[in-house]
This record gives C-alpha cells, structure tokens and sequence, in this order.
C-alpha cells in the first residue's frame, strides 16, 4: 500500500522516527542506595527500685514465653506471677524464670495481687476480651495479644473501658513500633510514592507448625488441664486436648488466619499511611489443605477500600494469607503510588522510584497503538501533529533508583513495642496501639472472616466504627 506521498509504510515510520531525533526507549539505570535503619526508641535506665515494673502473664503458651522472655530484656522489668491454665506450663514458666514467679490457674487471682502492675494477656482468643476488661478495672496496665478481640461486637466494650478506667492499655501488634513502618510513614509523607492508590500485602507460611499443628504433651488429660475453663462462654463439648493445644483452627476460641496474620498487616498498613480503615470489605478463600479436622479455612484472600482522608488518598488493599504456599511462605508489602512503590519484607524496605512512564514517539506512532489504524493520510497528519506538540517524547523512560533500607542483625520489634508500652505505664504517655487503634485494626480483619462465611460484601464505618447496614 502506497503513502499520499508515494512512500511505503516503512519509509515513513523511518521519517518518523527521523523526525524525532532518536526515537528509540532510553535503557533504564538502575542506581542503588543501602541505608541501615538505626534503632528510635531507648530502653529506659531506671534510677532505682521505684521505678521497677512488675509484670504477670496470664497464658503461657508459645506467644505467652515469647512475650515475657521480651519484656524482661527491658530494664526494670519483673516477672512475679504467672497463670495458665495447663500444669506443664505452669511448672516450665518456673524452670525457665524461677521458682519465686508465683503460677496460679485462675488469672482472677493474679489481678488481685497488689505486687502485679501490669499484665501480659496471651491467651486464646476466645478470652481477650473479658481478661482485658477485668484487668483495667482491676488498675492494670494491660499488653493485650492481637487480635484485641475475637468478634467485631465485643470491640466498643474494651474501647469504652479503657476510657472509663484511664487504664494504659497496647494491643500486641509490634508493626506499630517497627522502624521499618516508621520508614514507609516517613517515605510516604514526604510524597517518595506520589499518591498511594493501592496495596499489596501478604503472610504466608508452608509448614505444619506454621499452619497451627502445633504439638501435644503426652500427659494432656482432664487432671492437667482445667478443660471447663478454657471454654469459658464458648460451646460446650467433651474434653480434647486437639482442641486445647490447637484451639487455633476452631471458630469457637479463635479467628482464623485473618485474626491471627491479617492483624499484623494491616497494623503495618494503618501505622504507615494514617488509615483508619476500610469502606468496603470482601473476601474468599477455604480449606484446601489441611483437612485434619480443623473448621476453619487455610487459604483466604480479601479485598478493601480505603476512602479518602486529609492525612491519605483512598486505596484498594489486598490481602493474601496462605498456608500452603509453594514458594516456601514470605510476608511481603507492596505500597503502589504514582511516582514509585516501597516493597516491605521482614527485614528491610526498598523504594523504587519510577513513576508513570509516558510512551515515546516511537510507541505512539507505530507498534502496538490505534494509530497505525487509521489512513495513511491521517498517519502522516497525527505524526506531524504530535511531534509538534511533544518535542521531548523522544526521551524515552525516566531512569529508575532504587534506595534500599535494612534493619540491624538483632533488631527486634517486638522488643520496641513492649519498650514503648512500658514508657507509657512509667510515664503515662500515650500507648502506640490503644484500644481503638486496635478496634479498627482488628475490625477488618474480623470482617474478612464475617464475609467469607456470608459469603457477601460488607460495608464498615470507620469513623463510627460499626458494620452498616
């Protein structure tokens, strides 16, 4: 086919291009900055025994060691009493850290001890709610487990406690004291993304530990373990050690995978961009592994809309959470802006600064677009049009950096949250993760779990903080 002016098609792309001055997509560089994230928060020095804390845990299982082993590496800090309800971790909680730390089997006679300022609450789900309220009416500082409660209705209640009682109240979602979401906070703010429209995040694991298999002592039986009060308000049902040692995979004591790892997301999530939380909230997901018995699903991935606020632009985030993940589990954040993203893994953040790429008059004038459509007269007329009024599309690509940010060897975020929350209890400034910061953190997640089993879209109110109707 011939051009108006006697030239074929290819004759005119190479006038085209041309005409252009070097048309062709500039290589991208790639430039790579390393930082190491200094630790912000000091642990207190305490000047002397006045300023000591003394602590009880209430719910020594994996989390409840974890958590006290931490908050004892904070100067001041003091194990007197521990309560569980099974022997065997009663009796380790005293080889491990002593025989003088009292254990005791009912967590009322711990909030009745004078010598307990403060409690670590690590026990199912299923009682977060009611040890929480009971201990801050008691005059306890309270480190409540995520997520703060197991349904979305018993949220207002601790919200409404911890006014009433003044009490120092932090939910154990360590995201909100991690130098890491510290970054993306500042990165953020200081417009690194342009403006955030979406986000990716996801907590996987690929082991039979990783997915609630947890172990079973060979002495579990009625006469070491206090069966009836572990159900406490739950359905009543004949003694299973399955069901005490793995109460994670059963909807009566526990909430699921979105309870237990899309808490820490979107803590993260929350803490970086100001959010308070989603509109809009959907989700699917199911067992498709782990048929050992278990209720609740392995596999779940949610959808929510996050409208927009003076403090962010509205975004979509995405969650996935799967227990049989081929790649061998990560958790990893995508924050999605205009101008670049910032990956979030366990240990160290990248922002990558690009930005929309515009095409360049090699791609807008052949290849792959309409306009090598139209007629060859309108062609050569849009090609002259285009190249009059975008004398730069020449360029190409923006060049892409890459600014890489690690945290240190031994840094521990969970040690930042527990030093934070002991700042507050010595010195009454306000906690990091309250009971409403936890609330609206642990809604969507509960959410996800309330639109999987209905099997609907469920709109939330962030502001209010209750389901609309």
């Amino acid at each position: 086919m011939a051009y108006p002016d006697g030239n074929t098609r290819r004759s005119f792309l190479t006038t085209v291009a041309a005409a252009s001055a070097a048309s062709t997509v500039a290589t991208t560089a790639i430039a790579e900055d390393v930082h190491e994230l200094k630790p912000t928060v000091v642990p207190p020095r305490p000047a002397g025994p006045n300023d000591r804390i003394r602590i009880a845990t209430i719910g020594m299982g994996i989390i409840g060691f974890i958590d006290t082993e931490t908050a004892l590496k904070v100067p001041g800090v003091e194990l007197v009493a521990a309560a569980d309800l099974y022997e065997g971790r009663r009796t380790h909680a005293q080889e491990v850290f002593g025989s003088r730390v009292a254990t005791c089997v009912d967590y009322r006679d711990i909030l009745a001890r004078k010598d307990v300022d403060a409690v670590l609450i690590c026990v199912p789900d299923h009682w977060h709610t009611r040890i929480s309220i009971d201990a801050m009416k008691a005059g306890k500082a309270v480190y409540c487990e995520k997520p703060m409660v197991r349904t979305v209705e018993e949220g207002p209640a601790v919200i409404a406690t911890q006014k009433e009682t003044k009490a120092v109240f932090q939910v154990g979602s360590q995201y909100a004291s991690s130098i890491l979401y510290d970054k993306v906070k500042e990165l953020i703010r200081q417009g690194a993304l342009g403006k955030v429209h979406a986000i990716e995040a996801r907590y996987n694991r690929n082991t039979d530990i990783g997915a609630w298999q947890y172990s079973i002592p060979t002495d579990a039986s009625p006469s070491t373990i206090d069966w009836d009060r572990f159900l406490g308000e739950a359905p009543k049902r004949p003694f299973d050690p399955v069901r005490f040692f793995r109460w994670r995979n059963y909807w009566d004591y526990g909430t699921a995978v979105a309870g237990d790892l899309f808490i820490h997301l979107i803590t993260g999530i929350h803490h970086a961009t100001g959010a308070i939380g989603p509109t809009r909230i959907a989700a699917m997901g199911g067992r498709r592994y782990w048929n050992d018995g278990r209720d609740v699903y392995d596999i779940i991935m949610g959808l929510l809309d996050y409208p927009e606020t003076d403090a962010h632009g509205s975004f979509t985030l995405s969650l996935v959470t799967d227990f049989e993940d081929g790649g061998g589990g990560a958790t990893s954040f995508r924050f999605v802006g205009t101008e670049g993203i910032i990956e979030v893994s366990f240990r160290e953040l990248n922002l990558i600064r690009v930005g929309i790429q515009h095409a360049t008059a090699n791609q807008v004038l052949k290849g792959y677009n309409s306009v090598t459509t139209f007629a060859n007269a309108q062609q050569k007329a849009f090609a002259e049009k285009y190249l009059a009024e975008h004398p730069r599309s020449s360029e190409g690509h923006r060049s892409k950096s890459t600014e890489k940010y690690v945290i240190p060897q031994d840094y521990d975020e969970r040690f930042d949250h527990f030093v934070n929350f002991f700042n507050s209890v010595r010195q009454g400034k306000p906690v990091y993760e309250d009971a409403t910061f936890g609330y609206r953190a642990a809604a969507p997640a509960l959410l996800c779990n309330d639109s999987y089993r209905q099997r609907r879209e469920i709109d939330w109110d962030p502001v209010a903080m209750k389901v609309v109707s």
